[in-house]
């Protein structure tokens, strides 16, 4: 018997190097080592030895199979190696001299009307300053006027997470963090604040035509001693028509917002009907696109500033609305949508 391990283990090893293909490998492992293989045979007639050589041809018989599954395993890799090659040098190569799909992306209407807007503002001398999109419940509320049991969070539905923070529903949840970054220049040096911080927003809408659970307001504030709601309208006037490079027709009536007093909404005449009354503008003629007015006291404060002293205005642009009207966009959720039909026709001016 112990001759007949010893042979299978030879021939094995002859064989195995003969083989060529991976079906021809396993073959050869059923014919040695499967439940009627060869080694398997000689496995099942050993209780016909005596019991001083069993354990001898035991050890040996495992000794023979590890060695002929060590084998098999090397040769499985090299075949598997040599056939992946094979593969490789069977592909197609590169024709250099097939013209290229060299069309280019552009960039997203939103991005554009971004960037305008931020050239605008750097030209009148404002900072553009970016913010976290996860923010806790007192940059976005309480900072700004708005304790915990304030029913104007009803305004709001807000994503709230595990650990207590939120996805920000307003570019404002920056402002307490812009005022204490640029006071001690206000208080000391005399240096206006004057800073606008673009951003994405998050809430819990019910979407339609004009409104979507995510869009990208631009937060502006400007804090100085003597500023006044005449400066509020300058600014926006300034931006809008540099926006549109023509005349608008806006309108302010009052509105309420915890975090300024007085509170204005900033409407704009629908460009997308001509201020005739469509889906978008909810057949009214007019959009509304910026929530505006001076900064309440109460958030000067939190931010460091005295409110004896100083005044100033903050306004959120809605940058969505805002790529709206510009490009002349009838439904907001196309903006969102991935649609390169609807977004493929805007281009970077630049």
């Amino acid at each position: 018997m112990k001759q007949k391990l010893e042979d299978i283990r030879a021939r094995a090893k002859e064989q195995l190097a003969t083989l060529s293909d991976l079906s021809d490998l396993e073959n050869f492992r059923v014919q040695v080592l499967g439940k009627k293989g060869e080694l398997t045979g000689i496995l099942k007639s050993m209780g016909a030895l005596s019991a001083e050589e069993r354990p001898k041809m035991g050890q040996l018989a495992n000794e023979v199979r590890a060695s002929i599954e060590t084998m098999l395993s090397e040769k499985t890799k090299e075949l598997k190696e040599r056939e992946m090659q094979r593969e490789i040098e069977s592909m197609p190569l590169f024709d250099i001299s097939v013209p290229q799909n060299l069309a280019r992306g552009a960039y997203h209407p939103i991005t554009l009307v971004q960037r305008e807007c931020e050239a605008i503002f750097k030209s009148m001398g404002f900072t553009v300053e970016d913010y976290s999109e996860v923010v806790t419940d007192y940059e976005c509320f309480e900072s700004l006027n708005i304790p915990k049991d304030h029913p104007a969070r009803d305004m709001q539905d807000t994503y709230y997470l595990e650990n207590g923070q939120l996805l920000k529903s307003q570019t404002s949840a920056a402002q307490n963090a812009i005022y204490k970054k640029y006071k001690d220049a206000l208080v000391n040096d005399g240096v206006p604040i004057k800073a606008i911080f673009p951003g994405r927003c998050f809430r819990n809408e019910a979407t339609d035509a004009c409104h979507e659970n995510t869009f990208f307001q631009m937060e502006g504030v400007m804090v100085d001693k003597n500023i006044s709601i005449s400066n509020l309208i300058y600014f926006m006037k300034t931006m809008l028509s540099e926006v549109f490079r023509k005349d608008i027709k806006v309108r302010l009536r009052p509105g309420f917002f915890p975090f300024v007093e007085p509170g204005f909404e900033l409407d704009i005449s629908c460009l997308i009907c001509g201020g005739e009354g469509c889906s978008s503008c909810k057949h009214s003629g007019w959009l509304e696109l910026c929530p505006c007015g001076m900064i309440h006291p109460e958030v000067l404060k939190a931010g460091g500033i005295d409110p004896e002293e100083y005044t100033g205005f903050a306004f959120g642009l809605g940058l969505t609305r805002l790529a709206m009207m510009k490009y002349g966009v009838k439904d907001i959720r196309d903006l969102n949508s991935g649609n390169l039909k609807a977004l493929s026709q805007f281009t970077d001016d630049e």
